[in-house]
Order: structure tokens, then C-alpha cells, then sequence
């Protein structure tokens, strides 16, 4: 297993307002945003390695038109919560990215509304027009977004690295079975120490 800068990109996963500050729309529906705010730490601290490395970022956005027309079974069947709580609508403070994760002018924001951050977006092209090979993957949620993710990418053999403390979820044990099974058939579980070392160790990949 070798964590590249060259060929990777860093891939944060919906560290938006609306799951990850406790005055999002999530939260008011009964998903807490402090059981999310764990993983903030370790995305920033992904986001400056990666940045000092000259490593390609990209930031995913689970967002929805406020008519919620693109919302499918999940807000419409599933959890309707989310459409009748008004959560994550385009253009809003609820949908925008943490202060934290503040995006630079080189970075890629890419909006979806289902899980996988490959459905119906353009990140594969953008991963294929940037030459990405590798992904390290951060965010929310470790049993939603970002499994689904993992397995997308698995599907298009991108060779991912997911970072368990940089990941999390509202349960416990959704967040370890999630891990558990990344791990066995997806992708590579690692941890932050692990890829701060290799970044830190080669030169930029500039």
C-alpha cells in the first residue's frame, strides 16, 4: 500500500452546515450535528497537507432544489424529514461548505443530491481530466456518503484510502461496520498519522 501525492486527490464529503453545525436543518430533524463534528479536526488538518503538497481537492455538497423535484425516495419515502425540515436547499447557509472547509479559487466543488458522490455529477471526469489514479476520502456521513462513495469508486478502480478519523456517523456501530466493510472489499482504512507521514515525507507533486 503506498499513499502517493502524485496521481491523488482529496475527496471531502458533505462537511456542510446543514449536517455539521449545530444550527443546520439536520440537526432540527433529529440528527445531531455533534455526532458529526468529530471528523472536522482531521478534514482540516487533510485539507492544509494537501495544499502544502500541491494535492487537488475536491468538495462534495449534498444539496436540493427548494421544490425538492430532484429529491427521489430518500426525501420523498425514506426520510421525509429532510423535505419537510426544509434541509440542504441550493444557495443557502444550510447548504454552503463549514468556515473551515472554505474552498480555494483551484479547488472543485461538486454538488450531487444522492449519496454517491459519482451519481449524476462530474467527478469521474474531473478525476480522469486531472489524471487522479488515487483518492483520499474524508467526511460525512462513514455509513452513507461516504461508503457509498468508497464503493463508486471501487467500481472505477480508483485505489482509495479512507480516513477513519477524519469520518463520522451518527452511530457507533454503523460507523465501525461501515469501516469494516470499506476495508474488506473497497478501499484501504488508514489513518490521519498515516497519510500527514507520507505527505510530509516527499517532495511537493507539483
Amino acid at each position: 500500500m503506498k499513499i502517493r501525492s502524485e496521481k491523488t486527490a482529496l475527496l471531502v464529503i458533505d462537511m456542510q452546515n446543514g449536517f455539521c453545525d449545530e444550527a443546520g436543518s439536520v440537526t432540527a430533524i433529529g440528527l445531531p450535528a455533534s455526532r458529526l463534528r468529530p471528523a472536522i479536526g482531521g478534514c482540516v488538518s487533510l485539507i492544509e497537507a494537501a495544499r502544502a503538497n500541491e494535492v487537488p481537492i475536491i468538495f462534495t455538497r449534498y444539496v436540493y432544489r427548494p421544490d425538492y423535484r430532484d429529491g427521489g425516495l430518500m426525501a420523498h419515502e425514506l426520510i421525509p424529514d429532510l423535505r419537510d425540515g426544509k434541509t440542504l436547499i441550493a444557495g443557502t447557509w444550510d447548504s454552503d461548505l463549514l468556515p473551515e472547509m472554505a474552498p480555494m479559487p483551484q479547488d472543485f466543488i461538486v454538488d450531487k443530491n444522492r449519496p454517491s458522490s459519482f451519481f449524476g455529477t462530474n467527478l469521474d471526469a474531473t478525476l480522469k481530466n486531472l489524471g487522479i489514479e488515487d483518492l483520499v476520502v474524508c467526511g460525512v456521513t462513514t455509513n452513507c456518503c461516504v461508503e457509498t462513495t468508497v464503493r463508486d469508486a471501487s467500481q472505477r478502480d480508483y485505489r482509495t484510502f479512507i480516513v477513519q478519523d477524519a469520518v463520522a456517523e451518527y452511530e457507533d456501530d454503523r460507523h465501525e461496520i461501515a469501516l469494516r466493510s470499506m476495508g474488506m472489499l473497497f478501499g484501504h482504512v488508514v489513518t490521519l498519522d498515516d497519510i500527514l507521514a507520507r505527505w510530509s515525507s516527499e517532495p511537493s507533486a507539483a
